[in-house]
């Protein structure tokens, strides 16, 4: 196995790498079992989902990949209270999946908590549509589904109870107006909800795509009620606002998804929302990262493939993983893993950073330019820090200190 050189380097270790047997990676659930660690990861150009156990970030061993349906994307992922809940999807083009096969969709249910190398699957919901994207699970009964059923535009939030995990059902859903095409109405735009429903203490936070960012009251989960919305007008890429995630103090740090490679999209934005009112308004912005001196690109624009905000951790409440804090960890697709410490919330600082040498081998169709492409991040209760790439493998990560989110200011 090769390991990656490093690229760009501040107050980040780099602490140990697997290459999933040449499986890139995409999202990344966590739980631990005992004295182990286990990660679980859903997949891009693969059909399945790999367990990693990191009880040794050092030394990560791959436990198994266990192959999921022909023709799906299973990207996304979710394990809290020993239940695994993986997202099946309709695949984009372009992402190598030939048009008009034969896909599966909805989200299967999984006990990993029994064996956690060895998943064994319990129940399937469907949507009757493309399937779901990026769902939310934190345990108990619900899931918070972010599901495209037939006759709508987009994705909406679906609210699934798996008390039954054999029987899982809908009890409520959320979409904004104009999404429902059946029901005679008509969309506004191309892109709604991309997921997560965050929820914490009653309310749902949702990057909604084109719509922004909204809150809703999910007090009551068969019937989610708007309680305020913040449009970034049309900053951003096609998608919009791709996640909000609380970190205390009345703050949620939301942001867009660059899509186009280069200089393709306008200005994607990663912010400060003060929701403390639950009249959120963008306080602040996160600085634009630049490549360090003497690095062979004189910007990231200039380097090839996607540049700009793509995903946060999302602590969940999960005793597993960092809680929120001060420090915001997030992947920034060819500039790799940024490191922010808003203490100030009105002015973020950019903290730290990694950044791997370029892939050698390509494992997928995209990017275009074969450059890094970090895709999410994950840190654990311990202050590891696992990121995915298109075309890498695992990395493990450690912000300086083990100082990611989890420095107890929320």
């Amino acid at each position: 196995m090769t390991v990656p050189g490093v690229l760009e380097q501040r107050a980040v270790e780099f602490v140990g790498y697997h290459d999933l047997d040449g499986r890139p990676g995409f999202k990344l659930a966590m739980q631990r079992r005992g004295d182990r660690w286990y990660l679980y990861l859903g997949h891009l150009w693969h059909r399945g989902w790999s367990i990693v156990d990191v009880t040794d970030p050092r030394s990560p061993r791959l436990c198994r990949f266990v192959e999921g349906p022909a023709h799906t994307w299973t990207i996304q992922v979710q394990v809290a209270d020993g239940r695994m809940v993986t997202a099946l999807e309709k695949p984009n083009e372009g992402w190598g999946v030939d048009p008009g096969l034969p896909f599966e969709e909805g989200a299967y249910i999984w006990d990993v908590g029994t064996d956690p190398e060895d998943p064994r699957l319990l129940g399937h919901w469907r949507t009757g549509g493309t399937g779901t994207h990026r769902n939310f699970y934190a345990g108990g009964d619900l899931v918070w589904m972010t599901a495209n059923p037939e006759g709508f535009a987009g994705h909406l939030l679906a609210v699934v109870d798996i008390a039954d995990p054999t029987r899982p059902t809908e009890i409520g859903r959320w979409w904004w107006p104009g999404q429902h095409v059946a029901g005679g109405e008509v969309p506004e735009h191309d892109f709604y909800l991309h997921g997560p429903a965050y929820v914490v203490d009653g309310r749902a936070y949702l990057g909604y795509g084109r719509v922004g960012m909204v809150i809703l009251d999910v007090a009551d989960p068969t019937a989610p009620a708007l309680v305020g919305r913040v449009s970034f007008g049309d900053l951003g890429s096609v998608l919009g606002c791709h996640s909000a995630v609380p970190v205390g103090r009345g703050l949620v740090v939301a942001n867009s998804e660059t899509i186009l490679e280069g200089t393709g999209d306008p200005v994607n934005y990663a912010c400060v929302v003060d929701v403390a009112d639950e009249r959120p308004r963008i306080i602040s912005t996160f600085p634009l990262p630049r490549p360090e001196p003497g690095t062979p690109s004189a910007s990231y624009y200039a380097k090839g493939g996607r540049f700009g905000p793509h995903n946060q951790h999302h602590p969940q409440g999960h005793p597993d993983l960092a809680a929120p804090g001060n420090r915001v960890v997030m992947t920034w697709f060819n500039a790799g893993l940024r490191v922010f410490d808003i203490s100030d919330p009105y002015v973020p600082e950019e903290v730290g950073w990694f950044v791997p040498e370029d892939p050698r081998e390509r494992r997928g169709t995209l990017p275009t330019t074969l450059v890094t492409q970090f895709e999410d991040v994950l840190v654990d209760a311990r202050g590891y820090a696992y990121c995915t790439d298109k075309n890498h493998g695992l990395f493990v990560l450690r912000p300086e200190g083990g100082a990611a989110p989890g420095d107890g200011s929320a």
